[in-house]
Formats: C-alpha cells, sequence, structure tokens
C-alpha cells in the first residue's frame, strides 16, 4: 500500500522524470528537492540520465543536495512507491545490471507503462535513437563540454540579468535548440521514437535525452518528452484518469508569493502545468 510521502503533495498516478544528471554543478537539485516534496506517484520512472557518469568519472563532484535527491527517492520507495530505472547514455553503466533489482528500485533498459485508460506508451531514455551518441561519441562528448561552458556563462549572465531587474533566459537552452534546428536534429529524433513506439505496438512513447519537453500528436501517436532539471526543470505526470501532462517547476512562476521581487527571485517555485505557464514559461519549457 503506497503512502503519501508529504501530507499536502499533488497526487499523481506516474511520475516520469530525465536528465537530472546529479553529479554536475548544473543540476538544479535544490529545484528538484521541492519538486520532490510537492508530487508524490504510486509510480515514478526515472528516465535515464539520472547520474552523470560521463562527469563523475572526470571528477567527484556530489555535494549534499544530489544525495538529498537520492535519500528522497528511496524514501517514497519506503513509502511504497515503485520506482523504475531506464538507464540513459550518461548512466549507461547500469546497463550491466537490466532486469536486477536494487533496494526496491527496478532496473529495465525500456518498458511498457499501461496508462489508466489502457493507453500505452514505450518508455525509453532515447539515446538509441541518437546517431551522435551512436556512432559518434567522441563527438558527443565534445558537445558535452560545449554544453557544461554554455550553463556557466549561462549562471553569470543570469545574475547580470537579475541585477538589471530582467527575467530568467537560457543562453544554453537557446544555443542547443538553434544548433539542432539547423541539422533538424529534434523533428528527426521525434519521428524516430514515434516508430519505435509503433512497432512496439504502443500508443505512444514517454523519452527524455535531448533536454526538450514536448507534448504532441506524431503520425497518430502520442510523443511526450520528460524535459530536464538542469533547466527547464520539468516532468510528465500521468493523473489518475489516464491524462498525461508536462509540468514545470519554475521559480520566476510564484506569481502568488507573498515576496518582493527580491525576495521572490530566490524562493523555489510552484508546481505549474504547461498550459497555465503562459507564452514566457512556454518558451522556458523549450
Amino acid at each position: 500500500m503506497h503512502v503519501a510521502d508529504d501530507a499536502d503533495a499533488l497526487r499523481v498516478r506516474t511520475l516520469f522524470l530525465s536528465d537530472l544528471h546529479l553529479g554536475t554543478k548544473g543540476c538544479q537539485a535544490e529545484l528538484l528537492l521541492d519538486f520532490l516534496r510537492a508530487v508524490d506517484a504510486d509510480e515514478i520512472y526515472l528516465v535515464g540520465d539520472i547520474v552523470d557518469g560521463w562527469k563523475l568519472r572526470a571528477g567527484w563532484y556530489w555535494p549534499q543536495a544530489h544525495n538529498d535527491v537520492v535519500q528522497k527517492l528511496l524514501r517514497k520507495v519506503r513509502k511504497g512507491s515503485r520506482l523504475v530505472y531506464v538507464p540513459g547514455n550518461h548512466d549507461e553503466f547500469l546497463r550491466d545490471f537490466l532486469d536486477m533489482h536494487f533496494g526496491g528500485i527496478e532496473i529495465q533498459d525500456q518498458l511498457l507503462h499501461e496508462a489508466a485508460d489502457g493507453k500505452r506508451y514505450l518508455v525509453i531514455h532515447g539515446d538509441q535513437f541518437d546517431l551522435v551518441v551512436r556512432h559518434a561519441r567522441w563527438l558527443a562528448l565534445l558537445g558535452d563540454g560545449a554544453y557544461t561552458a554554455a550553463l556557466f556563462v549561462n549562471t553569470h549572465l543570469n545574475r547580470l540579468r537579475r541585477r538589471l531587474g530582467l527575467t530568467y533566459w537560457s543562453l544554453s537552452a537557446w544555443a542547443k535548440l538553434k544548433v539542432k534546428n539547423a541539422v533538424n536534429f529534434i523533428g528527426r529524433f521525434e519521428e524516430f521514437l514515434v516508430a519505435e513506439a509503433r512497432r512496439a505496438g504502443a500508443d505512444g512513447v514517454i523519452c527524455g535525452h535531448i533536454h526538450h519537453a514536448a507534448s504532441r500528436e506524431i503520425q497518430g501517436l502520442r510523443y511526450l518528452n520528460t524535459g530536464d532539471w538542469v533547466e527547464s526543470c520539468t516532468a510528465v505526470v500521468e493523473h489518475y484518469d489516464g491524462r498525461m501532462e508536462v509540468i514545470r517547476f519554475a521559480e520566476w512562476a510564484r506569481a502568488s508569493a507573498p515576496a518582493g521581487p527580491a525576495e521572490a527571485a530566490r524562493l523555489p517555485g510552484r508546481l505549474v502545468p504547461a498550459a497555465e505557464a503562459g507564452p514566457a514559461a512556454a518558451r522556458a519549457v523549450a
């Protein structure tokens, strides 16, 4: 029997998270902890790149907040949540332990999730369909380094923007999206994932990998991408009627917070459905 981890948490049937990148300085661990306190789920799917093995091999970085995230997830398991870990390319070392259980955590390469409305979704990280990762690993690593540098610049840029009274803007997300648009990468990635879901006999696919949250119909199937917890801080949830929704946890969306602009900028944020977040928030998710 599942017991709520937090009495006032939003209850959902299933929670899908990916691309936390624990072990990197870009991980928004504090925001993630606030999100995990705000949401409770019967089932939790970790859809890859939860721990960043690439970065940890290069140099150990594991602050207390990252450990707290792991402990929070394990606490939910102890309270009765089912937790399934689907490894990605950054935590691919876990693919050596497929179909095994560790402390109540199931390790699966991919699987079919049946929603409350009977629809079935292929749950997979998605790196299997990224030709850069599969066939040019050195190029993927180079790109990962450039992305880290962009995140560093992004942090200092937004400190300046806050001092000027401007809203958050993600340089790294903008640059990454521009590069991928140049090669039409996102569109091709989505088509590959939808085709794989069709081959699996599913009604849709839930994936991560490209740090681009989305919910759309493609060729008659539902495509859902969980986004990431490096910048956009997004997730996918299944409600008890089977409805799937992309949600985000945005610090600047606390319009109801009883604080001035300076104080509100430091607050962790609240749970905001993407449909209610408005144009500015929608751009941030993308």
